[in-house]
């Protein structure tokens, strides 16, 4: 489909979640996102059946989400289930009631397919990724080896935190059972000095606590990232951490607290039998994997972060001044640069007017505040804050207040020069044309010798203003030119 909203229920050893994405856009942002702790999977090591309670909660949850899913007009609802439904002895009854009660096609996964999903859903937002996607959830831990993006090796293991908590005493119990299963995975050796990607809701909420140990000032873990000796060293402060710590940090419930020392211990393993050079945390997986396979292949084949940025632009900004016009408009400043600068530089003039109806007061602090956490895929945190940097300086922000420094620090003085430049250059195009379509085209910014030379058309008056002129000065400032209007 091209059009409409897609809704993917995830039904999973710990929880059932409902995630409506809205289309066309490629990796649209979730209108909606929902979980219910259900632990559909927390006897089955011992029982090999569905827990009871769970099987009653995840009934009563289904019917709140295909009753919110027909409200909100979703065109094509997905369900999904995943390693407890599908070893559970009475998963096909468990199965059978859900497709009697709501009309509709449960789709019960293997481990390859879970797996080659959770890969796809990666994909979406780092093409290239190489290396080890570890994808942990209740009941199991799926591996797929990934080669400059194509799909290698796999292998899917009895190790979700769920199941572990409850075959496992204790975490150091935990820890030896599956350090002696990786020592069989004797292919995880060719993944060393690679980035190993981490990807489930445990996972995450490990990565939250890396936030908040670490201080870092992004508390968004798509894509946060850490050498293998600092990764190593913090998981192991998590799986030891007492109960009373884990409370102390933002966003995890106190249902995941139990089971969170298994999925560190889990993580910990992993880290020494692949030795890989980093750990990246993926904020997509298997639900966005399924929802990309809904959508056309031309669609998939979109860059998530440009896609999502013209979406971004084409609903919030105020007139359809196009960021390419922008983007070609001030080319002549930055020859010589690498593909990955540009793709960055035409985000920043797509999102150059995100904060147009915000007091004047307010915009630079609000358009950097919502850059530096947008809900997109494809952005290293080091993308975000040249990104976020380059539109609050489109909007007259000052980079050397409190505001800014947790974040610039984390660049290169180089990169930060840069980011500045952009945004002083967005803000003389919005200024000069007003944010209107087709007048930026009628002039031409270069570099001429020493100076920065803005050439204007014989009729000039709905260019030239005093606050143009203050625009190009600052501009050239920032280059070390002498600012000269032609």
């Amino acid at each position: 489909m091209a059009n409409g909203r897609i809704a993917v229920v995830d039904i999973g050893s710990n929880t059932v979640r409902l995630v409506v994405y809205e289309v066309p856009t490629r990796l649209p942002f979730p209108l909606f996102n929902e979980k219910a702790q259900c632990e559909l999977g927390r006897d089955l090591a011992e029982t090999g059946r569905l827990n009871p309670d769970g099987v009653a909660s995840a009934l009563g949850t289904m019917a709140r989400f295909v009753r919110l899913a027909e409200a909100m007009g979703v065109e094509r609802l997905e369900l999904v289930a995943t390693a407890a439904v599908r070893e559970a002895a009475d998963g096909r009854d468990f199965v059978a009631e859900i497709e009697k009660r709501f009309s509709c096609h449960v789709d019960v996964i293997d481990g390859a397919e879970e797996a080659r999903l959770s890969a796809l859903g990666l994909l979406s937002g780092v093409p290239d990724a190489d290396g080890l996607l570890g994808d942990i959830g209740g009941g199991s831990l799926d591996l797929v080896v990934l080669n400059a993006g194509s799909f290698g090796t796999y292998a899917t293991l009895p190790f979700g935190h769920l199941r572990l908590s409850r075959s496992a005493r204790t975490p150091k119990q935990a820890a030896s059972l599956v350090a002696r299963e990786m020592e069989r995975l004797d292919w995880l050796d060719q993944l060393s000095g690679r980035c190993l990607y981490a990807a489930g809701g445990a996972w995450r909420a490990v990565a939250r606590v890396f936030l908040e140990q670490t201080a870092w000032p992004l508390h968004v873990i798509d894509n946060f990232s850490l050498d293998r000796s600092e990764a190593s060293a913090l998981v192991r402060v998590v799986s030891r951490l007492s109960s009373d710590s884990w409370k102390r940090v933002p966003g995890i419930s106190r249902r995941r607290l139990e089971t969170l020392p298994y999925a560190a211990v889990v993580l910990d393993a992993l880290l020494a039998a692949a030795r890989p050079g980093r750990l990246v945390f993926s904020g997509f997986g298997m639900r966005e994997g399924k929802m990309l396979q809904c959508l056309p292949e031309t669609m998939r084949a979109q860059d998530p972060l440009i896609a999502g940025c013209s979406s971004h632009a084409e609903r919030s900004g105020r007139f359809s001044l196009h960021g390419e016009e922008i983007l070609t408009w001030m080319a002549p400043l930055f020859n010589g640069e690498q593909a990955a600068q540009a793709r960055l530089r035409l985000a920043a003039c797509l999102l150059s007017d995100i904060a147009w109806s915000v007091h004047p007061d307010y915009r630079a602090e609000n358009a950097f505040n919502r850059v530096l956490r947008l809900p997109y895929a494809g952005l290293t945190h080091m993308n975000r804050i040249v990104l976020a940097i380059a539109v609050y300086v489109r909007y007259g922000g000052d980079i050397d207040l409190p505001l800014v420094e947790p974040a610039r620090r984390l660049i290169d003085e180089e990169t930060l020069l840069r980011a500045v430049t952009v945004g002083r250059a967005l803000r003389l195009a919005h200024t000069l044309s007003g944010g209107a379509p087709g007048l930026l085209p009628r002039t031409r910014l270069r570099v001429g010798g020493d100076s920065l030379v803005l050439e204007l058309p014989e009729n000039r008056d709905v260019f030239f203003s005093e606050a143009v002129t203050r625009r190009l000065e600052s501009l050239a400032r920032r280059m070390g030119l002498k600012p000269e209007i032609a």
